[in-house]
């Protein structure tokens, strides 16, 4: 008999973790597949994506943001914004649930031997910028890469995901982390200010020349407009970022700004994806297939496609 490529395999939920509170909550489930002898078809590599399904609701698609294994352990954030990712959001360690993947072409990490590595991410967009980041730290791999920069930035304090994370990579030498939390609004638009007592203001007409204090690295901005702060250099160097599209279409102006080659930026796209494998059509671009030919692209294939379609 044919196998159902549809089917999902069953898994347990191991550890739920929240991240981010308020009105767009966010949860880290940890989950592993149950049957031992399939958990090696879930050995994953940064940049690829799952299918979680709940029984009696439906499935969504997820960025795996675990570092590669063989024991069928992955993990996966979840904003809750729906139907299915409220359910997901209402499950504790020991439930079931279905797992279908690892599906789409990841980073190019093997090429990125050598180089600098900026990550630049926007609120839920951290979650595939984990995966990458994760993978180059770790200490088998870390030696491979050049220095590493993070930028990271979410609405308010309480919106940043991976806090406890964060906070161990800010005391680490070999990484240069940026944050940022929005600007708050009056009728006019972005007051001028700190939004936090902790987050310092920079010059919001002229980012890049904000004069930065020493030893200080948490702002009152938008994404973008750190990235002009940071001034990450392009040379012998490669970016990964990931967030909503306005957030990414300002970002990489600010790094086009800076000398930024298209083909230096690598981003992942969604377009409601829903099979996985290229057969639904759901997230077509002209002839691509965002979730088989991608979800990885960098700005400079982005953009081909957009004026090609």
């Amino acid at each position: 008999m044919t196998e159902n490529i549809y089917r999902p395999h069953m898994a347990t939920v191991k550890k739920v973790q929240l991240e981010a509170g308020g009105g767009r909550p966010i949860r880290t489930l940890t989950i592993q597949v149950d049957k031992e002898s399939d958990r090696k078809l879930f050995h994953h590599k940064p940049g690829q994506f799952l299918i979680a399904s709940v029984a009696g609701t439906g499935e969504s698609v997820f960025a795996i943001n675990s570092t590669p294994n063989s024991d069928g352990i992955m993990e996966f954030s979840v904003m809750r914004v729906g139907n299915v990712t409220s359910k997901l959001h209402d499950l504790e360690p020991g439930d079931k649930i279905g797992v279908r993947g690892p599906y789409g072409k990841p980073f190019p990490v093997d090429e990125w031997h050598g180089k600098n590595i900026t990550f630049i991410s926007a609120g839920i967009g951290v979650s595939p910028v984990a995966s990458v980041y994760r993978y180059v730290i770790a200490p088998e791999n870390r030696e491979k890469f050049g220095k590493i920069t993070i930028i990271y930035g979410a609405r308010t304090p309480e919106d940043l995901a991976f806090k406890e994370e964060f906070e161990e990579l800010d005391a680490r030498e070999d990484i240069d982390l940026w944050l940022c939390i929005d600007w708050k609004f009056g009728p006019k638009g972005p007051i001028e200010g700190a939004a936090h007592p902790e987050w310092a203001p920079i010059n919001m007409k002229e980012p890049g020349s904000t004069m930065i204090a020493s030893g200080w690295n948490k702002f009152t901005c938008f994404v973008p407009q750190l990235v002009e702060v940071v001034k990450p250099d392009p040379d012998n160097a490669i970016v990964v970022t990931c967030g909503p599209p306005i957030a990414i279409k300002f970002i990489t102006q600010a790094l086009d700004k800076l000398g930024w080659a298209p083909s230096q930026v690598y981003t992942t796209l969604e377009n409601r994806m829903k099979c996985g494998i290229g057969k639904c059509g759901r997230c077509n671009i002209g002839e691509i297939y965002v979730c088989k030919h991608g979800p990885v692209f960098t700005s400079e294939e982005i953009s081909k496609m957009v004026n090609d379609s």
